[in-house]
């Protein structure tokens, strides 16, 4: 049975283009049986749709704001995954806090990734709080999501320095690197070994 991934984008969608593109180039198609079905989007304007659309795999949007509760949106957000069978749910930038429901309806499915080296600052502001914090190193985290923010089972991690002129920008842009990388080689370490994957620690 073809294993498809949806991904969960709300804005450009740079780490979904990311793994299509290592789909493609990892030819997950013709290697596990995997392919990117469906991306899904909270916003109708999010850059990403386009990609996507181009690449011929299927989209749709799914509006926060036409539902009252974050309840009832979870629930159509989940009706619109679904309809794809997903074996995997990849968040990819999706700006959005998830009901417990609905982390636990894809338990041991639901991926993303977080610009730090958690357990390290899990939450907002990373590059800020890792350069106040004083850290060497920043980096990012692909794990699988809990109920509990941003403590899922790590599945992999990828360090890089911070350097004595960093700006929470431009640490943000080389751990965004990172995230290219590192999200893509998770996902395609979980279909070769759906059963655990070892968490990996690359430096960059």
């Amino acid at each position: 049975m073809t294993k498809n991934i949806v991904i969960l984008i709300s804005g450009t969608g740079s780490n979904m283009t990311a793994i299509v593109n290592a789909a493609a180039s990892g030819r997950w198609a013709q290697r596990f049986d995997a392919r990117v079905a469906a991306v899904v989007s909270n916003r109708e304007e999010a850059e990403g749709l386009a990609f996507a659309r181009d690449h011929g795999i299927a989209t749709e949007v799914v509006r926060h704001r036409d539902f009252g509760t974050r309840e009832a949106f979870d629930a159509a957000l989940a009706r619109a995954i679904d309809a794809h069978q997903p074996t995997l749910v990849v968040l990819a930038g999706f700006m959005r806090i998830l009901t417990p429901g609905f982390v636990a309806h894809y338990e041991g499915r639901l991926l993303n990734v977080h610009p730090s080296l958690l357990p390290a600052f899990p939450g907002l502001d990373t590059h800020r709080r890792a350069i106040e914090a004083g850290c060497r190193v920043a980096g990012a985290t692909v794990h699988q999501v809990t109920a509990q923010l941003d403590h899922g089972p790590i599945l992999a991690q990828a360090v890089v320095p911070v350097l004595p002129d960093d700006t929470p920008q431009s640490l943000a842009a080389r751990v965004l690197t990172q995230e290219h990388a590192t999200y893509p080689r998770a996902i395609e370490a979980l279909l070769a070994n759906p059963n655990g994957v070892a968490a990996k620690l690359s430096r960059a």
